[in-house]
């Protein structure tokens, strides 16, 4: 058997994601809980969470915030880390409108239209 049951419920997460997730670069300030704020660049982003930049590593189940230009802070739970990206998974699922809202401002993907 390779690699835990854990690695392969981690794996099976990233392949069969619950939300379609939109390719972006959106600047933004990540906070893990017990740490301080860092700027960031959110690479991807969905209903259900987003990938961003940490060049310093972030340990699953760390809680975190992210600003986004003009937001509130959004709760989440680091998922991964790996090689300065990090994946987190919202405290609460973000509204459609807000996230649709999001993507028409800061996305060059044509292909994500609802």
């Amino acid at each position: 058997m390779v690699g835990t049951e854990q690695d392969k419920y981690e794996f099976a997460a990233q392949e069969d994601r619950s939300a379609h997730r939109v390719k972006m670069s959106i600047p933004a300030g990540l906070r893990p809980s017990g740490g301080r704020s860092f700027q960031t660049v959110v690479r991807d982003l969905s209903l259900s969470g987003f990938s961003a930049t940490a060049v310093s590593r972030l340990h699953p189940g760390t809680r975190c915030w992210i600003t986004l230009p003009g937001m509130e802070s959004l709760s989440a739970k680091v998922v991964w880390w790996d090689n300065g990206l990090t994946g987190c998974a919202f405290e609460n699922l973000m509204s459609p409108i807000i996230l649709d809202n999001i993507v028409s401002r800061w996305s060059d993907d044509p292909s994500y239209r609802t």
